[in-house]
């Protein structure tokens, strides 16, 4: 069996939220399972009061009600508790590069105590499967593992399901290398600077990836309608596409 290899610790993450818009959802449970190097488990799993309503349809999906988490602390309340358990780890999940990840770091971002994943590898489960068999999730932990998901959509068990899967693919395809490095490349999508996809990287450039500037350097178009930043900044974006936004408008000021 390839046993995964690790040089530091890997966090998988699952979260279950109010809906799936990274900008305005909010989280109502998280579940990490921190894999240490020397192969030791830790877990942290918490319900969270999200502050706003939690839809009928959402709850008819994961099973948490509002009243289910009328006492749970705010994100607020646990995020340096996180932030701290997630410390040096690379971080992987289930559509977490999409998902996850994206609505974790606005979450910090939302409680001023921003989570810096610069340094992080991250590796999508999701997207190994996708690319070798593309299922789902209950359908990938019954063809990997041979076991039924029980509990779907609670998130320590589709953490737990997730870093299972892992073990599962590198044992299954030999062309998977069982270190952190490899997976967080083979599972990279296009080189993108935030996470909603709206700035990505094209020619060594931040380039806009949506609307009348798809295609134009960031740069160039501040230059040329500087009032589009502040459109953008009073926009709904996620906080972490303003985050980055602002990182090179300040990059341009300071050249000038």
């Amino acid at each position: 069996m390839s046993a995964l290899q690790l040089n530091r610790p890997l966090a998988f993450i699952d979260l279950e939220t109010t809906g799936t818009n990274v900008a305005t959802d909010r989280i109502i449970e998280i579940a990490v399972v921190k894999v240490m190097p020397d192969r030791t488990v830790q877990k942290k799993v918490k319900r969270i009061n999200p502050g706003i309503p939690i839809p009928p349809a959402t709850t008819n999906i994961h099973g948490i009600s509002d009243e289910d988490v009328k006492d749970a602390p705010t994100f607020r309340e646990v995020a340096n508790e996180f932030r701290q358990f997630l410390e040096n780890c690379d971080l992987a999940g289930y559509n977490s590069n999409r998902f996850d990840v994206p609505l974790l770091v606005e979450e910090f971002l939302r409680v001023e105590l921003p989570l810096d994943i610069s340094t992080r590898k991250l590796i999508d489960v999701q997207k190994i499967f996708h690319l070798m068999e593309k299922r789902t999730l209950s359908a990938a932990y019954k063809f990997y593992c041979d076991k039924i998901l029980e509990n779907a959509h609670s998130a320590e068990a589709d953490a737990t399901a997730t870093f299972e899967i892992l073990e599962a693919q590198l044992d299954r395809y030999d062309m998977l290398k069982a270190d952190v490095n490899s997976l967080a490349d083979f599972t990279r999508e296009e080189d993108f600077v935030d996470f909603a996809r709206r700035i990505v990287m094209q020619g060594g450039q931040e380039t806009f990836n949506f609307g009348k500037y798809k295609g134009r350097a960031v740069r160039e178009v501040l230059k040329i309608e500087p009032q589009y930043y502040d459109w953008m900044m009073k926009a709904d974006f996620p906080l972490n596409t303003k985050q980055k936004l602002t990182e090179i408008y300040h990059k341009m000021m300071l050249k000038k």
